[in-house]
Protein backbone atom coordinates (compact mmCIF):
# COMPACT_ATOMS: atom_id res chain seq x y z
CA UNK A 1 0.00 0.00 0.00
CA UNK A 2 1.37 3.50 -1.14
CA UNK A 3 2.82 5.82 1.78
CA UNK A 4 0.81 9.04 1.96
CA UNK A 5 1.47 12.28 3.91
CA UNK A 6 -1.17 11.30 6.60
CA UNK A 7 1.41 8.12 7.23
CA UNK A 8 4.20 10.46 7.70
CA UNK A 9 2.35 13.44 9.45
CA UNK A 10 1.67 10.48 12.17
CA UNK A 11 5.10 9.07 12.59
CA UNK A 12 6.52 12.94 12.50
CA UNK A 13 3.62 13.92 15.04
CA UNK A 14 2.34 16.83 13.55
CA UNK A 15 -0.89 17.36 11.10
CA UNK A 16 -0.99 16.35 7.78
CA UNK A 17 -1.36 20.11 6.39
CA UNK A 18 2.09 20.62 8.01
CA UNK A 19 3.56 17.85 6.42
CA UNK A 20 2.33 19.49 3.34
CA UNK A 21 3.86 22.93 4.68
CA UNK A 22 7.07 21.05 5.04
CA UNK A 23 6.87 19.95 1.20
CA UNK A 24 6.90 23.04 0.55
CA UNK A 25 9.50 24.61 2.98
CA UNK A 26 7.37 26.82 4.32
CA UNK A 27 8.87 29.39 6.17
CA UNK A 28 5.99 29.35 8.76
CA UNK A 29 6.88 26.08 9.76
CA UNK A 30 9.86 25.51 12.25
CA UNK A 31 13.45 24.16 12.08
CA UNK A 32 12.81 21.53 14.47
CA UNK A 33 9.48 19.92 12.63
CA UNK A 34 10.82 20.78 9.42
CA UNK A 35 13.70 18.24 10.51
CA UNK A 36 10.92 16.12 12.60
CA UNK A 37 9.16 15.94 9.17
CA UNK A 38 11.82 15.06 6.47
CA UNK A 39 13.21 12.46 8.88
CA UNK A 40 9.78 10.97 9.16
CA UNK A 41 9.42 10.49 5.04
CA UNK A 42 12.99 9.33 4.71
CA UNK A 43 12.13 6.76 6.80
CA UNK A 44 8.69 5.48 5.12
CA UNK A 45 10.23 6.29 1.83
CA UNK A 46 7.65 8.88 0.82
CA UNK A 47 8.11 10.95 -2.25
CA UNK A 48 6.81 14.35 -1.71
CA UNK A 49 5.00 15.67 -4.99
CA UNK A 50 6.96 18.43 -7.28
CA UNK A 51 7.07 21.83 -6.61
CA UNK A 52 5.85 24.36 -9.03
CA UNK A 53 8.55 25.90 -11.13
CA UNK A 54 7.21 29.46 -11.23
CA UNK A 55 6.11 30.91 -7.94
CA UNK A 56 5.21 34.27 -8.83
CA UNK A 57 1.73 35.51 -7.38
CA UNK A 58 -0.18 35.23 -11.03
CA UNK A 59 1.04 31.54 -11.57
CA UNK A 60 -0.93 30.16 -9.20
CA UNK A 61 -3.73 28.06 -9.71
CA UNK A 62 -6.96 27.01 -8.02
CA UNK A 63 -8.17 23.35 -9.04
CA UNK A 64 -12.11 23.32 -9.19
CA UNK A 65 -13.14 19.69 -8.47
CA UNK A 66 -16.43 18.88 -9.79
CA UNK A 67 -18.40 15.26 -8.82
CA UNK A 68 -18.00 12.58 -10.42
CA UNK A 69 -20.63 12.13 -13.23
CA UNK A 70 -20.84 11.24 -17.01
CA UNK A 71 -22.35 14.41 -17.55
CA UNK A 72 -25.00 15.65 -15.40
CA UNK A 73 -21.85 17.94 -13.48
CA UNK A 74 -22.13 20.23 -16.62
CA UNK A 75 -25.74 20.24 -17.10
CA UNK A 76 -26.12 21.54 -13.61
CA UNK A 77 -26.78 24.93 -13.20
CA UNK A 78 -25.65 25.30 -9.68
CA UNK A 79 -21.65 23.97 -10.62
CA UNK A 80 -21.96 26.68 -13.88
CA UNK A 81 -23.08 29.39 -11.20
CA UNK A 82 -20.30 28.00 -8.45
CA UNK A 83 -17.43 28.09 -11.35
CA UNK A 84 -19.08 31.61 -12.33
CA UNK A 85 -18.02 32.83 -8.51
CA UNK A 86 -15.01 31.23 -8.43
CA UNK A 87 -13.21 32.47 -11.60
CA UNK A 88 -14.57 35.92 -10.92
CA UNK A 89 -12.83 36.24 -7.60
CA UNK A 90 -9.92 34.42 -9.05
CA UNK A 91 -9.42 36.65 -11.90
CA UNK A 92 -9.72 39.58 -9.59
CA UNK A 93 -6.48 37.87 -7.56
CA UNK A 94 -4.57 36.91 -10.57
CA UNK A 95 -5.22 32.74 -9.78
CA UNK A 96 -5.55 30.69 -12.59
CA UNK A 97 -8.44 27.75 -12.27
CA UNK A 98 -8.93 24.19 -13.46
CA UNK A 99 -11.50 21.66 -13.47
CA UNK A 100 -11.35 18.19 -12.32
CA UNK A 101 -14.01 15.50 -12.30
CA UNK A 102 -14.55 12.43 -14.02
CA UNK A 103 -17.34 9.59 -14.89
CA UNK A 104 -16.90 8.06 -11.06
CA UNK A 105 -14.58 7.95 -8.30
CA UNK A 106 -12.08 5.88 -9.63
CA UNK A 107 -11.16 8.16 -12.65
CA UNK A 108 -11.56 11.84 -10.83
CA UNK A 109 -9.09 10.16 -8.28
CA UNK A 110 -6.76 9.26 -10.86
CA UNK A 111 -6.82 12.43 -12.47
CA UNK A 112 -6.92 14.52 -8.97
CA UNK A 113 -3.99 12.10 -8.07
CA UNK A 114 -1.92 13.01 -11.17
CA UNK A 115 -2.40 16.94 -10.93
CA UNK A 116 -1.56 16.78 -7.35
CA UNK A 117 1.71 14.93 -7.85
CA UNK A 118 2.60 17.72 -10.54
CA UNK A 119 2.61 20.21 -7.92
CA UNK A 120 0.74 23.15 -10.19
CA UNK A 121 -2.37 23.25 -8.24
CA UNK A 122 -1.51 25.31 -5.15
CA UNK A 123 -5.43 24.63 -3.51
CA UNK A 124 -8.54 22.82 -4.15
CA UNK A 125 -11.97 23.80 -4.26
CA UNK A 126 -14.53 20.78 -4.01
CA UNK A 127 -17.69 21.94 -5.20
CA UNK A 128 -19.68 19.13 -3.58
CA UNK A 129 -20.08 17.09 -0.62
CA UNK A 130 -21.36 13.72 0.29
CA UNK A 131 -20.81 10.96 3.30
CA UNK A 132 -17.66 8.96 2.96
CA UNK A 133 -16.02 10.56 0.12
CA UNK A 134 -12.87 8.86 -1.40
CA UNK A 135 -11.80 12.48 -3.24
CA UNK A 136 -12.03 14.01 0.75
CA UNK A 137 -10.03 11.12 2.18
CA UNK A 138 -7.29 11.21 -0.32
CA UNK A 139 -6.86 15.28 0.06
CA UNK A 140 -6.89 15.37 3.53
CA UNK A 141 -4.37 12.14 3.70
CA UNK A 142 -2.18 13.87 1.44
CA UNK A 143 -2.21 17.35 3.31
CA UNK A 144 -3.66 19.35 0.37
CA UNK A 145 -5.09 22.66 0.74
CA UNK A 146 -9.17 21.77 0.10
CA UNK A 147 -12.13 23.83 0.64
CA UNK A 148 -15.68 22.06 0.46
CA UNK A 149 -19.29 23.78 -0.48
CA UNK A 150 -21.51 22.18 1.29
CA UNK A 151 -21.24 20.97 5.18
CA UNK A 152 -17.98 18.61 5.73
CA UNK A 153 -18.76 15.49 6.84
CA UNK A 154 -15.17 14.00 7.67
CA UNK A 155 -12.79 16.17 9.20
CA UNK A 156 -15.33 19.05 10.14
CA UNK A 157 -12.83 20.62 12.47
CA UNK A 158 -10.08 20.85 10.48
CA UNK A 159 -12.10 21.72 6.72
CA UNK A 160 -12.79 24.72 5.49
CA UNK A 161 -16.20 25.17 4.10
CA UNK A 162 -19.07 27.23 2.59
CA UNK A 163 -22.70 26.49 2.66
CA UNK A 164 -26.22 27.76 3.69
CA UNK A 165 -28.23 26.94 6.15
CA UNK A 166 -30.02 24.06 4.26
CA UNK A 167 -32.01 22.75 7.51
CA UNK A 168 -33.38 26.07 7.87
CA UNK A 169 -34.33 26.79 4.18
CA UNK A 170 -35.81 23.70 3.48
CA UNK A 171 -38.04 24.39 6.91
CA UNK A 172 -38.98 28.07 6.02
CA UNK A 173 -39.75 26.53 2.41
CA UNK A 174 -42.17 24.04 4.00
CA UNK A 175 -43.61 26.46 6.26
CA UNK A 176 -44.67 28.61 3.01
CA UNK A 177 -46.37 25.58 1.57
CA UNK A 178 -48.40 25.18 5.50
CA UNK A 179 -49.11 28.91 5.38
CA UNK A 180 -51.04 28.35 2.39
CA UNK A 181 -53.04 25.67 3.68
CA UNK A 182 -51.21 22.43 2.33
CA UNK A 183 -51.31 19.18 5.05
CA UNK A 184 -50.29 16.43 2.61
CA UNK A 185 -46.87 17.89 1.55
CA UNK A 186 -44.51 15.56 0.17
CA UNK A 187 -40.46 15.43 -0.27
CA UNK A 188 -38.62 15.29 -3.81
CA UNK A 189 -34.62 15.21 -3.68
CA UNK A 190 -31.60 14.08 -4.06
CA UNK A 191 -30.05 10.76 -2.26
CA UNK A 192 -29.60 11.66 1.29
CA UNK A 193 -25.82 10.63 0.75
CA UNK A 194 -25.37 14.11 -0.82
CA UNK A 195 -25.28 16.55 2.55
CA UNK A 196 -27.24 19.31 1.31
CA UNK A 197 -30.10 16.86 0.32
CA UNK A 198 -29.76 15.67 3.89
CA UNK A 199 -30.01 18.50 5.32
CA UNK A 200 -33.05 19.82 3.08
CA UNK A 201 -35.38 16.78 3.79
CA UNK A 202 -34.49 17.30 7.85
CA UNK A 203 -35.58 20.70 7.08
CA UNK A 204 -38.67 19.46 5.36
CA UNK A 205 -39.45 16.83 8.20
CA UNK A 206 -38.71 19.60 11.34
CA UNK A 207 -41.30 21.90 9.54
CA UNK A 208 -44.02 19.23 9.66
CA UNK A 209 -43.74 17.93 12.33
CA UNK A 210 -43.52 21.51 14.59
CA UNK A 211 -46.92 21.77 12.04
CA UNK A 212 -48.30 19.13 14.09
CA UNK A 213 -48.17 16.88 10.80
CA UNK A 214 -47.63 13.28 9.41
CA UNK A 215 -44.49 12.61 7.37
CA UNK A 216 -45.80 9.76 5.35
CA UNK A 217 -42.93 7.30 4.58
CA UNK A 218 -44.40 7.34 0.66
CA UNK A 219 -44.71 11.16 0.41
CA UNK A 220 -40.24 11.24 0.75
CA UNK A 221 -38.48 10.12 -2.57
CA UNK A 222 -35.39 10.01 -3.16
CA UNK A 223 -33.24 9.34 -6.42
CA UNK A 224 -29.83 8.88 -7.28
CA UNK A 225 -30.08 10.95 -10.38
CA UNK A 226 -32.81 13.32 -12.44
CA UNK A 227 -35.68 11.34 -12.96
CA UNK A 228 -36.04 10.14 -17.05
CA UNK A 229 -39.50 10.33 -18.70
CA UNK A 230 -41.88 7.57 -17.20
CA UNK A 231 -40.50 7.45 -13.93
CA UNK A 232 -41.76 5.16 -11.48
CA UNK A 233 -41.91 6.85 -8.32
CA UNK A 234 -42.07 9.83 -9.58
CA UNK A 235 -45.61 8.83 -10.96
CA UNK A 236 -46.37 6.97 -8.47
CA UNK A 237 -46.13 9.57 -5.87
CA UNK A 238 -48.45 11.65 -8.27
CA UNK A 239 -51.23 9.23 -9.60
CA UNK A 240 -51.97 7.66 -5.67
CA UNK A 241 -55.79 8.47 -4.60
CA UNK A 242 -54.17 10.33 -1.77
CA UNK A 243 -51.62 12.31 -3.33
CA UNK A 244 -49.84 15.33 -2.07
CA UNK A 245 -50.81 18.87 -2.93
CA UNK A 246 -47.59 20.05 -2.05
CA UNK A 247 -43.83 18.74 -3.25
CA UNK A 248 -41.03 20.50 -1.83
CA UNK A 249 -37.71 19.78 -4.47
CA UNK A 250 -34.25 19.52 -3.67
CA UNK A 251 -33.24 21.11 -6.83
CA UNK A 252 -34.45 22.99 -10.15
CA UNK A 253 -33.38 20.32 -12.08
CA UNK A 254 -35.77 17.66 -10.31
CA UNK A 255 -38.50 20.04 -10.51
CA UNK A 256 -38.41 20.45 -13.99
CA UNK A 257 -38.71 16.64 -14.50
CA UNK A 258 -41.15 17.17 -12.05
CA UNK A 259 -43.15 19.44 -13.55
CA UNK A 260 -42.74 17.35 -16.75
CA UNK A 261 -44.23 14.34 -14.95
CA UNK A 262 -47.35 16.20 -14.30
CA UNK A 263 -47.97 17.49 -17.67
CA UNK A 264 -48.32 13.32 -18.10
CA UNK A 265 -50.35 12.88 -15.41
CA UNK A 266 -52.90 15.47 -16.04
CA UNK A 267 -51.45 17.48 -12.86
CA UNK A 268 -51.95 21.54 -13.19
CA UNK A 269 -49.74 23.93 -11.72
CA UNK A 270 -50.46 25.30 -9.07
CA UNK A 271 -54.15 24.53 -9.18
CA UNK A 272 -53.41 20.63 -8.61
CA UNK A 273 -49.80 20.40 -7.22
CA UNK A 274 -48.11 23.26 -5.67
CA UNK A 275 -44.21 23.23 -6.13
CA UNK A 276 -41.19 24.59 -4.51
CA UNK A 277 -37.35 24.24 -5.51
CA UNK A 278 -34.21 25.12 -4.79
CA UNK A 279 -31.56 26.67 -6.18
CA UNK A 280 -33.25 29.52 -8.31
CA UNK A 281 -31.48 28.73 -11.20
CA UNK A 282 -32.37 29.62 -15.18
CA UNK A 283 -34.51 26.50 -14.86
CA UNK A 284 -36.71 27.94 -12.46
CA UNK A 285 -37.41 31.21 -14.64
CA UNK A 286 -37.87 29.53 -17.66
CA UNK A 287 -40.19 26.93 -16.87
CA UNK A 288 -44.16 27.27 -16.99
CA UNK A 289 -45.22 28.22 -14.35
CA UNK A 290 -42.34 30.00 -13.62
CA UNK A 291 -41.16 27.95 -10.33
CA UNK A 292 -40.99 29.13 -6.76
CA UNK A 293 -37.44 28.67 -5.43
CA UNK A 294 -35.09 29.08 -2.70
CA UNK A 295 -32.13 31.14 -3.97
CA UNK A 296 -28.79 29.91 -2.51
CA UNK A 297 -26.62 32.25 -4.13
CA UNK A 298 -24.16 30.25 -5.75
CA UNK A 299 -22.20 32.98 -7.40
CA UNK A 300 -21.55 33.90 -3.89
CA UNK A 301 -20.63 30.30 -2.79
CA UNK A 302 -18.04 30.41 -5.17
CA UNK A 303 -16.68 33.49 -4.48
CA UNK A 304 -16.46 32.62 -0.88
CA UNK A 305 -14.74 29.54 -1.17
CA UNK A 306 -12.27 31.15 -4.09
CA UNK A 307 -11.78 33.89 -1.36
CA UNK A 308 -11.00 31.42 1.54
CA UNK A 309 -8.05 28.75 -0.55
CA UNK A 310 -6.67 32.10 -1.63
CA UNK A 311 -6.38 33.45 1.84
CA UNK A 312 -5.34 30.02 3.46
CA UNK A 313 -2.60 29.64 0.21
CA UNK A 314 -1.08 33.22 1.13
CA UNK A 315 -1.48 32.82 4.81
CA UNK A 316 -1.06 28.93 5.80
CA UNK A 317 -1.63 29.44 9.22
CA UNK A 318 -5.22 30.49 8.94
CA UNK A 319 -7.52 28.14 11.18
CA UNK A 320 -10.44 26.40 9.47
CA UNK A 321 -13.58 28.63 8.66
CA UNK A 322 -17.07 27.91 8.52
CA UNK A 323 -18.81 30.15 6.66
CA UNK A 324 -22.63 30.62 5.98
CA UNK A 325 -24.08 32.36 2.94
CA UNK A 326 -27.41 33.39 3.43
CA UNK A 327 -31.09 32.49 1.47
CA UNK A 328 -34.16 33.94 0.08
CA UNK A 329 -37.17 32.39 -0.94
CA UNK A 330 -38.29 33.91 -4.44
CA UNK A 331 -42.05 33.62 -5.12
CA UNK A 332 -43.18 32.45 -8.48
CA UNK A 333 -46.51 30.83 -10.25
CA UNK A 334 -45.65 27.47 -8.75
CA UNK A 335 -47.38 27.67 -5.13
CA UNK A 336 -51.08 28.70 -4.28
CA UNK A 337 -54.34 28.50 -1.45
CA UNK A 338 -55.64 24.79 -1.08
Amino acid sequence: MAVTLKDVAALAGVSPSTASRVCKDNPSISRETKEKVRKAMEQLGYEPAALPVDVDASSKTIGIILPPSPKESFENAFHLEVIRGISQFCSHRRYLNTVITGQDDEELLSALSNIAKSGQVDGYIVTYSKQNDPVIEYLYNEGLLYVVIGKAHRFANQTVYIDNDNVLAAQEATEHLIQLGHKRIAYLGSDSNLMFSADRKAGYQLAMLNSGLEVHPEDVVELPFIPEEHSTAVHSLLTRRDRPTAILVSDDIFAVALERACIETDLSIPKDLSIISFNNSLFARLTSPPLTSMDINSVQLGIEAASQVINHIENPNLLATKIIVPHRLIERNSCSEI
